[in-house]
């Protein structure tokens, strides 16, 4: 019944996620109608997603204290599709048969994934937690996780190699430490709550600055990435790269298969794969509308019966930049 709730958290979480995403992208797009357009952040829909975004954030954190790190992590594709499905209501989009493809796959997936999910005992202690830091095996994954960290960040330094499976492989690798980290703070806190108190040692505040650290980094890389390529192959390759990442460190760390048959770990890798394969699908699927349109149809905007065409302006928080031999939008705006 723990692991449930933490699924059931976890799925919940990162719909809330997505649905917050299209909140931000609809405030943005009412924005960039406006004749005296102002910053995104004086909307009150944008700041209603923002709120949205960092409960559905909460919820996943508090997830990792009841499920596996193995089977809260994957989840991460509700986020992609109901992201996909959402849009068809908050931005009128079509739904083409890719999307119900991806999400027959993705869903297909989930249910193995869930289905054949590691079934261990959540309540970890801080004494465990230590343990866990000291045993060989995590030491070796340590090792060899920070020499590939440090050759990936000398390429990035030293001979600017900025590809994006460079930037999307260091985030991952932080990842997996940021996984780990959550998963001990969260538990450590679940069982403080029930009156077991851990926050009197010492790991538990290790556990914090790690995570912390470890996060901040991820999102510094992730962004660079963001940057410099389109968030259509960002996005898939990211969640493949932190869902794989986030599974051996539980593997490793937290032994979350050892006791795992042989069938239950086939079934849960396949899985794994028809989530990425439907990841990708969708993904490839807006990677083609958005070539097609490289504008903005104010028609389609909820709320809004304007039928001209605008471009907005990515570099600045300010949008809804018209051209000027466009007399006859201007004269409707």
């Amino acid at each position: 019944q723990t692991q449930l709730f933490g699924v059931l958290l976890a799925a919940a979480s990162n719909f809330l996620i997505s649905v917050s995403l299209n909140i931000q992208k609809c405030s943005h797009l009412r924005l960039a109608c406006q004749t005296e357009p102002k910053p995104y952040y004086t909307s009150k829909l944008w700041w209603c997603g923002i709120t949205l975004l960092g409960l559905g954030e909460v919820g996943s954190f508090i997830a990792y204290g009841f499920a596996p790190i193995a089977l809260v992590a994957p989840l991460g594709c509700v986020s992609v599709i109901g992201s996909a499905f959402i849009s068809v209501l908050f931005l009128k989009k079509t739904m083409k048969a890719a999307d119900i493809l991806g999400g027959t796959l993705t869903v297909t997936g989930t249910y193995l994934l869930v289905t054949f999910a590691p079934n261990v005992p959540q309540d970890l202690t801080a004494r465990q937690v230590q343990n866990y830091l000291v045993s060989w095996p995590f030491l070796v994954y340590s090792i060899l996780e920070i020499i590939i960290f440090c050759i990936l960040l000398y390429f990035y330094k030293r001979k600017s190699v900025k590809h994006i499976v460079v930037l999307l492989m260091m985030v991952a690798l932080l990842a997996s430490l940021t996984v780990i980290a959550v998963k001990a703070v969260a538990s450590m806190i679940m069982l403080s709550a029930k009156g077991k108190m851990q926050l009197t040692y010492p790991v538990f505040y290790i556990m914090i600055v790690l995570m912390a650290t470890s996060c901040a980094f991820q999102v510094k890389f992730l962004n660079q990435a963001m940057h410099l390529y389109e968030a259509t192959a960002v996005v898939p390759i990211n969640f493949v790269f932190f869902t794989t990442s986030a599974i051996i460190s539980g593997v490793i760390f937290y032994r979350e298969f050892q006791s795992a048959a042989l069938l239950s770990m086939f079934m849960f890798l396949f899985g794994c794969l028809l989530s990425f394969l439907g990841v990708f699908v969708i993904a490839r699927n807006k990677k083609e509308a958005h070539l097609q349109m490289s504008f903005i149809d104010c028609g389609l905007i909820p709320g809004k019966k304007l039928t001209g065409k605008i471009q907005p302006d990515s570099r600045s928080s300010r949008y809804g930049t018209l051209n000027n031999e466009d007399n006859s939008v201007k004269s409707q705006s």
